[in-house]
C-alpha cells in the first residue's frame, strides 16, 4: 500500500487510494488452497442407501409389541403391550416368549423366516436414542433376530384408507 503526498494540482493533500491488488491476489490463493484441500478433508465411504417406502406392517400373534417413551422423571419407559417393564423383566419376558414360540413350532429345526417372531418397537419422537437402543439390544440379546420400528407415514403419503 502506498501513500503519496502531493497531487497533480500542486496541493499538499494526502492521496487516500488503497492498492487492493495484493489483497485480491492473497484471497485468490487462499480460495484455490481451500478448493484443493476440502475434498481431501471430507472422506466418506461409498454407500448405496435404500429407498424408503411405506410398507404396512402385518401383525401376527407371535410378534412382540413394545412401546418406548421418556417418563416424566426422565427415565426410559418400556412397555410390553400395555405393561411397563424394566430391562431385566423385558429380557425375561422376551426369552420366555421366544422359547414358547420355538416349542410351538416343534423345536429349533422347524423355525423359519415366516414363523420366527418379530419385535416391533414404537418409539416416541422425543425419546433419546439410548432408551430405544437399549430396547433393541435387550430384544436381540433375548434371541430376537428381527427387530423393527413402527413409524407413522408422512401426511398425504402413499397410503389411503378405504
Amino acid at each position: 500500500m502506498a501513500m503519496s503526498v502531493g497531487g497533480e494540482g500542486g496541493e499538499d493533500t494526502p492521496m487516500s487510494d488503497i492498492n487492493t491488488t495484493p489483497l485480491v491476489d492473497v484471497m485468490l490463493v487462499l480460495l484455490i488452497i481451500f478448493l484443493i484441500t476440502v475434498p481431501v478433508v471430507i472422506q466418506t465411504v461409498k454407500v448405496d442407501l435404500p429407498e424408503v417406502r411405506f410398507e404396512p406392517t402385518t401383525t401376527k400373534p407371535e410378534n412382540v409389541s413394545l412401546s418406548v417413551r421418556t417418563e416424566d422423571d426422565g427415565s426410559c419407559g418400556i412397555y410390553w403391550n400395555l405393561k411397563r417393564v424394566n430391562s431385566e423383566e423385558l429380557l425375561d419376558l422376551a426369552a420366555k416368549k421366544l422359547e414358547a414360540e420355538v416349542k410351538k413350532a416343534g423345536g429349533p429345526d422347524n423355525i423359519t423366516e415366516e414363523n420366527m417372531p418379530e419385535a416391533h418397537i414404537r418409539g416416541d419422537i422425543n425419546t433419546p436414542y439410548r432408551c430405544i437402543g437399549g430396547a433393541v439390544f435387550t430384544m436381540q440379546r433375548a434371541g430376537f433376530a428381527r427387530v423393527g420400528f413402527i413409524s407413522e407415514p408422512a401426511p398425504g403419503g402413499a397410503t389411503t384408507r378405504l
